[in-house]
C-alpha cells in the first residue's frame, strides 16, 4: 500500500506534466560507464566525436572521430596499467576542456580506477589538497600547468602524465615527467582481467565544498554515471548521430562531465570543443557548425546577449538548451529565446551529489523562474527545517531527493554521508517550494554557498585565505548581488589596529590571487571597525548578507571582473 501511494499523481504531481515523448520509468543498465561510448561504435565509428578549437580565431586544432576516441582510450587504459594502476586506484586530472580529458575520463575508467577531476583553475595548495585526500596516484595535467603539476607530484610522490592541450610550449615536460602522446598512440587494447559492479564500484570522485570543513568527494559509481547520462539525455530529446553540441562548461565539474561531455557522447553526437568561452567565438561556433545545444550557465547567456557580434549570428540552429549552476533571470531567458526566434533557453537544476541533473524543465512547457520538475524515477519533496516533516504544496522548506543518480556518500566521510543522505533522501540545502503541478522553485540556500557565473566559492575557505593575511584581524565573506555574475563574493575586512589606513583592497586581492583561485577572490572590498557578533559569538553572515541583498549596493568595486575574463 506504501508503494502504491508513493508513485500516485498525488505524489508526484509533476506526471500531470509529463513530458510527450519520455516514459515515466527509463531503463538503466548495469554496465561500466564506457558503455556510454561503446554503445556507438557499431553504428557511428566513423562519425565525428570531437572538433577541438582555438576558442580566439576558431581555427581546428585536431578532429577525432568515435573510433580514434575510443582507441585512444583503449590505449591510455593499457598505458595506465603498465604504470601500475589497478582497480579501485585513483586517477587525478588538472587538464581544461580537450580531447585530452575526454580521452582521460573514459581510459581511466576502462583501466579500472576512478577519476577525481581537478579545477584547473586552481591553486597549488587546493590541488595537492584533494590528491592528498582522494589518494591518487597518477596526475594528468596539461602541458601548460606543468609549472603547476610538476611541484605538487614530486612533494606527493605522484608521476605526472603531462598532455597536450592545443598550445604550442617550449620545455612542455619535466624530466621525470611521462608524454600523454606515448600511451594513447600505440593502439593498445584495454585491460580486461578486471570486473565492475556498477553499482558499487567507483567511477568519479569530485570534490565539492561545505560552509564548514574542508571540501568533501562525492563518490559516483558507474550506475550513477550511466543512469543520469540517459536521463539527461532522454529527456531533452537527443537524436542520435544528428546533434552537435558546443562544449565550453568545464568538463572537471559535475555539469561539464555530464551534460558537455557524456549526454553527447551518448547521443553520438559531434562535440565542438572549446577550452574557453569567449561570447563571439561561441557565437560564430554555433553558427559554422549549425550546433545544436549549448549548455550553459546565466552569465555565458548575458554575455551573448550584451555582445554585438555574438547577437548578429544565426544561432536558429539550436534546440533546447540547458542552464544551471545559478539563478537564470527570467529577463534573460525572454531576450536569449527571442535571440534564437523560439524557446530554446530551459533551466535545470543539480548538484555535484546527484551526477549531477535531478530538476528540468519539461520542453512543452517551461515555467519561468523553476527549476522545472524531476527526471524519470526520480523523487523530489519539501520538508520542514526543523522537523523533517513533508511539507505541503506551496510550502517552503529543504528540498531533499532520491534517484538513480545519487552519490554513493562522501569519500572517507561516514559522518557527513550519514547526515546527508537522512531517511534514505539525499538533504541539498537549498530551501525551494513546490506549486500545484509539481514544479520546484529555489528560494535560498541553507549552506552560505555563492554561486559566481556558475562557479561555487565558499566563504570560509575565502576566509581561511584572508585571516593568513598579516594585517587582517577579522573577516567575513558573504554572496552580494551581480548583474553579470548573479552574485559575486564580497569581504568584509577588520584591520589589526595597526594596519587601520595602512591597507588596501588591491593589496588584498592581490593576496587572494596568490593563494587561491582568480573567481574565488573577493570582488569587492569593505572595511569596517568590527562585524557583528551573536552572543555566543559567532558572526552573524546572514544578517550582513540580507542587508545586502536588500541595498541592492554596488560600492566599493575593486578587482571586478566582466565580461569574458
Amino acid at each position: 500500500m506504501k508503494k502504491e501511494k508513493e508513485i500516485s499523481v498525488e505524489n508526484r504531481p509533476w506526471f500531470k506534466v509529463w513530458p510527450r515523448h519520455l516514459p515515466k520509468n527509463l531503463e538503466y543498465p548495469q554496465v561500466p560507464a564506457w558503455w556510454i561510448i561503446e554503445r556507438n561504435m557499431n553504428r557511428f565509428a566513423d562519425r565525428t566525436a570531437i572538433i577541438f578549437l582555438n576558442h580566439e580565431d576558431l581555427s581546428e586544432i585536431e578532429r577525432l572521430s568515435y573510433s580514434d576516441l575510443w582507441q585512444k582510450a583503449n590505449s591510455l587504459a593499457a598505458g595506465l596499467r603498465e604504470l601500475g594502476i589497478r582497480k579501485g586506484d585513483r586517477v587525478a586530472t588538472l587538464l581544461p576542456n580537450s580531447p585530452s580529458l575526454i580521452v582521460s575520463y573514459y581510459g581511466i575508467w576502462m583501466s579500472g580506477a576512478s577519476i577525481t577531476p581537478c579545477n584547473a583553475m586552481a591553486k597549488e595548495k587546493e590541488i595537492e589538497y584533494q590528491l592528498k585526500d582522494s589518494g591518487a596516484r597518477i596526475l594528468i595535467a596539461a602541458d601548460t600547468l606543468n609549472g603547476l603539476a610538476s611541484p605538487v607530484t614530486e612533494k606527493l610522490g605522484l608521476t605526472l602524465i603531462v598532455a597536450s592541450v592545443g598550445e604550442k610550449i617550449n620545455n612542455r615536460n619535466s624530466k621525470n615527467a611521462i608524454p600523454f602522446e606515448r600511451l594513447i598512440y600505440n593502439g593498445r587494447k584495454r585491460p580486461t582481467d578486471f570486473s565492475i559492479d556498477p553499482c558499487e564500484d567507483t567511477a568519479v570522485l569530485l570534490y565539492t565544498g561545505g560552509t564548514t570543513g574542508d571540501p568533501k568527494g562525492a563518490v559516483l559509481t558507474h550506475y550513477n554515471i550511466v543512469a543520469n547520462t540517459i536521463q539527461f539525455g532522454e529527456w531533452y530529446d537527443f537524436k542520435p548521430g544528428k546533434e552537435a553540441c558546443l562544449c565550453v562548461i568545464p568538463m572537471s565539474h559535475s555539469g561539464g562531465m555530464s551534460g558537455v561531455m557524456n549526454v553527447p557522447l551518448y547521443a553520438a553526437a559531434t562535440l565542438i570543443v572549446m577550452k574557453r568561452f569567449l561570447a563571439e567565438s561561441v557565437a560564430r561556433a554555433i553558427e559554422k557548425y549549425s550546433a545544436t545545444r549549448f549548455f550553459g550557465v546565466p552569465t555565458m547567456f548575458v554575455a551573448l546577449l550584451n555582445n554585438e557580434v555574438a547577437r548578429k549570428c544565426n544561432m536558429s540552429s539550436l534546440r533546447a538548451c540547458r542552464t544551471n549552476a545559478a539563478p537564470l533571470p527570467v529577463a534573460v531567458k525572454r531576450a536569449f529565446d527571442k535571440l534564437c526566434g523560439k524557446e530554446v533557453l530551459v533551466e535545470g537544476y543539480g548538484l555535484t551529489e546527484t551526477s549531477p541533473l535531478t530538476h528540468a524543465n519539461p520542453l512543452e512547457k517551461t515555467k519561468e523562474g523553476s527549476i522545472g520538475i524531476p527526471l524519470p524515477d526520480t523523487d523530489a519533496k519539501i520538508v520542514d527545517l526543523q522537523s523533517g516533516e513533508d511539507l505541503p504544496k506551496g510550502c517552503e522548506g529543504e528540498l531533499v531527493i532520491r534517484g538513480p543518480q545519487v552519490m554513493k556518500g562522501y569519500w572517507n566521510k561516514p559522518e557527513a554521508t550519514v547526515k546527508a543522505m537522512a531517511g534514505g533522501w539525499f538533504h541539498t540545502g537549498d530551501v525551494a517550494r513546490m506549486d500545484e503541478e509539481g514544479y520546484f522553485y529555489i528560494i535560498d540556500r541553507l549552506k552560505d554557498m555563492i554561486i559566481c557565473g556558475g562557479y561555487k566559492i565558499w566563504p570560509r575557505e575565502v576566509e581561511e585565505v584572508l585571516y593568513q593575511h598579516p594585517k587582517i584581524r577579522m573577516a567575513m565573506v558573504v554572496g552580494v548581488p551581480d548583474d553579470y555574475y548573479g552574485e559575486v563574493p564580497k569581504a568584509f575586512i577588520v584591520p589589526k589596529d595597526d594596519s587601520v589606513g595602512n591597507i588596501t583592497s588591491e593589496e588584498i586581492i592581490t593576496f587572494c590571487k596568490k593563494n587561491m583561485a582568480t573567481y574565488k577572490t573577493p570582488r569587492l572590498i569593505e572595511f569596517c571597525e568590527n562585524l557583528p557578533i551573536s552572543p555566543q559569538g559567532k558572526v552573524l553572515r546572514r544578517l550582513v548578507r540580507e542587508k545586502e541583498r536588500a541595498a541592492g549596493q554596488d560600492k566599493g568595486v575593486c578587482g571586478v571582473y566582466r565580461k569574458e575574463e
